[in-house]
């Protein structure tokens, strides 16, 4: 039995237009059924067979003619009187639109297609038509079926083409159902900046401008003689702090290569002449970062900024200045067709007129971070909810895209139609249609991606590198260079990989395993390749015995996290601003949060305000909404009321301090604790090596066995989690020494590091004391030999961190006392020579010494530290953490200490209120608190 059917449009197809003039609703198309020739026996006479066979080939013309449609003849006739040069081809060409304009428009009937995977073929039987739509055209059904039943709105992403009309007949093609795209792989890496990449800006066709945290703009070019690389071109310096949104001004009279615009977190916009290199336009307005940049065709610059605001600037001046969000707007977007919009940590998006808001898109469930333009459709969204979102101008939401495991910090469209989104989760990921068509892995944060007009993008990754990634071979990297590109996310990878809660990488590797253990029984995890495996000391033998390869097991991802080797059941990522590395905030859900808030605060020396926003904070991310205080429980550090959630009334008499600081007084010491270790022994190995092989200092070179025990007291100093266990030897402390009593000064600053991390171990610090205690102070002597003239800088570095270590253990706090003045005034006398972690690491020393001082009420040390720290916080040219751990000092000795008339004679009046003043918040906040004690 053979059949053909056409679907059924009913009630679904356009209005019809009938002789008369009146509209009707199209009438439901008929099934058309072929007769069928039975077998004789079947009931139909013969008679009748007959007049079937006459009657069936008028029937299919008829058929035929009506699939055609009244836009022009049939396609293979057509071809034929072209061949014949007819000109029936361009007559019907010519036709059809003058057709097209004076008939009602009709909806051409579905053409089934035969698909059998991607790039099947339409199958068509030898000699038969193929069925066309009118224009020529075949379509699958389900794409002509879907049209139908779901017109696409304008602006919105189809999944046919619809506004491709042509009457000229088409060939027999391959049809694929997904196209073929090619993958991208990484061209160029641009290194030079010297912390994360924060932004980029595309300079038209004059090269790719990136910014950093490093507080510069590099502008990089095409290498002239190899166009698929680029050389770094200029250097902008000019912001005092990082530097994140970029913006590109085309050439004009004033600017004849062309512009960048920069905003960063010192508040100011800077306009760069490219020729130059030089500042042409400075503007300050903002009092907070700037977040988002804009340039209008007329050259106008439209910036946005954590302070709420929307600032249009012309000339260096701002003419339009509005709120924009009632909180931080995090990203502004002027189209070339004059829409407006801007972005905003209150997750919506706003569409203005001049200062009026027209419209606020509405969808996403965190904030806003970056926004850009789709060409043809409307606008990209990317937000902190982890998602890409795509707008109608109208406000209409199109399509969501899901891939992303963590926030998305960028996004960007190509003419082409594919879209790039940078995340958190250290993916590129490229889109089309609305699905990931690749993702490629980077070793850092992406906080921003671009494409080039060639199709290649460049993103800016938090690991201090720009790349750009092309599809075209002539511009692919070598294969050397991208299997190093390989390897280093390998290495990211694995140091990011657990075994039984314990980061793989702080493992010992093997050789650990010729130390012999304390104990029979003791256990002992070592890296042996990707796995971690437990070996057992066994005493009788001398010898470790392995137990067995160490896996995760279930309880590691449903039970809780480890922290400094104890599990919880939540250790929570806490970012308490740019500039701060992240905290980790370990809690169980038995605990007290608010307890556990007011430990935190204090152990990472955040002031005690912060409390409920900790709180709720911990609440909300481990189910516990419904968490009832005590109301008994009283606040320890004031004495006053207890603790009362958001939303509760107190019930507590207790009062209130009369004033509230909110920096001040600084309680407890701080340190630095991280080291490169395998830095330091790679350091230490050449520059034994130097000594070795030159006869005259072969003798003060180390032996293989002294060399072979470095690399295990660095073993027992990383491992933190075990301090309380891990011992270290008299013999260890007497190598260090031996090094740094002997060595060339110019050698001695990666022993001194190494120093800095042995005295944060208890049993180095006891060890230290007890050299010190005999008389033979060999830490004095080192200090003498690291800031001696001339100064060697990375010495005057490490020694400052080693004497700011010395705090975190209080053994050692006699002797900081007893060297306090001598201390301070040899490294004052080296303060020219600081570089700007030595600023901050001098800023530390003094808080360190501001603390210790009040705690001993020691007037005369008081008084040293508070005319040093004062002279860091007057200098205008620190940095704000240096400048900001000064004016802490001076707040701690003037509210606890015994100098605050001495303070008030030293002007401090005028320091606070410069302070106050600061666009960096903390700074200014801690001015306040100043500025109170002076009333």
């Amino acid at each position: 039995m053979a059949r053909a059917t056409a679907s059924s449009d009913r009630g679904e197809g356009p209005v019809r237009a009938e002789p008369d003039g009146v509209r009707r609703p199209p009438r439901r198309r008929r099934r058309l059924r072929l007769p069928v020739l039975r077998r004789r026996g079947s009931g139909v006479r013969p008679d009748r067979q007959l007049l079937l066979l006459l009657l069936l080939p008028p029937l299919l013309r008829r058929l035929c003619r009506r699939r055609r449609g009244p836009e022009g003849a049939h396609p293979r006739r057509v071809a034929a009187e072209s061949s014949r040069g007819g000109g029936g081809a361009a007559a019907a060409a010519a036709a059809a639109p003058r057709r097209r304009a004076e008939e009602p428009r009709r909806r051409s009937r579905p053409v089934l297609a035969f698909h059998d995977g991607p790039g099947a073929f339409i199958k068509e039987q030898k000699g038969s038509r193929r069925p066309r739509k009118a224009n020529g055209r075949r379509r699958s059904c389900s794409a002509s079926c879907q049209a139908r039943r779901s017109p696409t709105p304008p602006g919105q992403l189809s999944s046919h083409n619809s506004s491709s009309r042509s009457s000229a007949p088409r060939p027999l093609r391959r049809v694929r159902t997904t196209a073929p795209m090619a993958e991208y792989r990484l061209g160029v890496q641009l290194h030079g900046h010297a912390d994360d990449v924060r932004g980029i800006c595309v300079c038209g066709d004059a090269g790719i401008a990136t910014s950093s945290r490093d507080r510069t703009v590099k502008f990089w070019t095409r290498n002239p003689e190899k166009e698929s690389e680029y050389v770094l071109s200029k250097t902008l310096v000019g912001h005092s702090s990082f530097v994140g949104p970029l913006a590109w001004v085309p050439p004009s009279d004033c600017l004849p290569e062309g512009g960048i615009v920069s905003g960063g977190m010192d508040t100011f916009i800077f306009l760069w002449d490219l020729h130059k290199g030089e500042v042409v336009e400075k503007m300050k307005g903002h009092n907070s970062q700037v977040t988002g940049l804009a340039v209008d065709t007329n050259g106008d610059i439209i910036s946005s900024s954590m302070d709420c605001t929307v600032r249009w600037w012309r000339n260096g001046n701002a003419i339009e200045v509005w709120e924009a969000h009632k909180v931080a707007v995090q990203t502004v977007l002027k189209l070339p067709t004059g829409e407006l919009f801007t972005g905003s940590s209150d997750s919506t998006i706003k569409l203005w007129k001049g200062r009026t808001c027209i419209q606020t898109f509405s969808g996403h469930a965190d904030t806003v971070r970056c926004l850009a333009a789709m060409p043809g459709l409307g606008i990209l969204s990317a937000s902190h909810d982890s998602t890409v979102k795509l707008w109608a101008l109208t406000g209409q939401p199109l399509l969501e895209m899901i891939g992303h495991s963590s926030l998305v910090y960028s996004v960007d469209a190509h003419s082409s139609g594919l879209i790039a989104s940078g995340s958190e989760d250290r993916s590129l990921k490229i889109w089309k249609d609305g699905v990931c068509v690749q993702s490629i892995e980077h070793p850092g944060c992406i906080w921003d991606a671009k494409f080039l007009e060639n199709g290649d993008i460049v993103t800016a990754c938090s690991d201090g590198t720009a790349r750009i990634w092309t599809t075209d071979t002539n511009r692919f990297c070598s294969d050397e260079e991208l299997a190093a590109y390989t390897d280093l996310i390998s290495q990211y990878t694995l140091s990011r990989k657990t075994v039984g809660g314990l980061k793989l990488m702080d493992l010992p590797g093997v050789e650990a395993l010729q130390v012999p253990g304390n104990s029979d029984g003791q256990t002992l995890i070592v890296r042996e390749g990707d796995n971690g495996v437990a070996y057992s000391w066994n005493s009788a033998e001398l010898k470790w015995d392995k137990i067995g390869e160490v896996v995760d097991g279930p309880e590691d991802a449903a039970q809780g996290q480890v922290h400094d080797g104890v599990r919880y059941d939540f250790v929570f990522n806490v970012d308490i601003g740019d500039g701060e590395p992240i905290r980790k905030l370990p809690y169980n859900r038995s605990d007290d949060p608010y307890a556990v808030a007011d430990k935190w605060l204090l152990k990472e020396n955040l002031p005690l305000t912060y409390r409920q926003q900790v709180v709720e904070f911990i609440l909300q991310n481990s189910g516990q909404n419904n968490f009832v205080p005590d109301p008994s429980f009283r606040d320890p550090y004031t004495g006053a009321n207890a603790y009362v959630p958001a939303g509760q009334a107190s019930s507590s008499n207790g009062s209130a301090p009369k004033q509230i600081f909110k920096h001040i007084p600084k309680i407890g010491m701080l340190s630095f604790e991280t080291a490169q270790f395998d830095g330091i022994l790679k350091k230490v190995t050449e520059f034994n090596t130097t000594l070795s092989s030159d006869s005259e200092q072969k003798q003060l070179s180390l032996s293989e066995t002294e060399m072979s025990r470095l690399p295990a007291i660095a073993k027992v100093l990383k491992e933190t989690s075990f301090y309380h266990t891990s011992k270290l030897a008299e013999a260890d402390l007497a190598l260090l020494v031996k090094i740094l009593n002997s060595w060339p000064p110019k050698m001695m600053f990666p022993v001194i590091d190494f120093l800095r991390m042995f005295v944060l171990h208890p049993d180095g610090a006891a060890l230290l004391l007890k050299t010190i205690e005999t008389g033979n102070d060999e830490l004095m002597e080192t200090f003498h030999k690291a800031v001696a003239l001339p100064v060697q800088p990375a010495n005057l570095l490490t020694i400052l961190k080693a004497v700011t270590n010395l705090f975190d253990n209080s053994c050692l706090h006699q002797w900081l006392r007893i060297h306090s003045a001598e201390i301070i005034d040899s490294l004052s006398n080296c303060k020219s020579s600081f570089s700007k972690n030595a600023h901050l690491a001098y800023a530390t020393l003094l808080l360190n010494y501001a603390v210790l001082s009040i705690e001993s009420k020691d007037e005369q040390s008081q008084a040293q530290v508070l005319s040093a720290a004062l002279e860091i916080a007057e200098d205008d040219a620190q940095d704000f953490d240096s400048k900001y751990r000064a004016l802490v000092a001076v707040g701690s000795l003037m509210l606890k200490g015994l100098v605050k008339s001495l303070a008030l004679d030293l002007d401090v009046k005028s320091v606070a209120s410069s302070a106050k003043a600061s666009m960096d918040s903390k700074i200014a906040e801690v001015g306040a608190d100043i500025e109170l004690l002076t009333r």
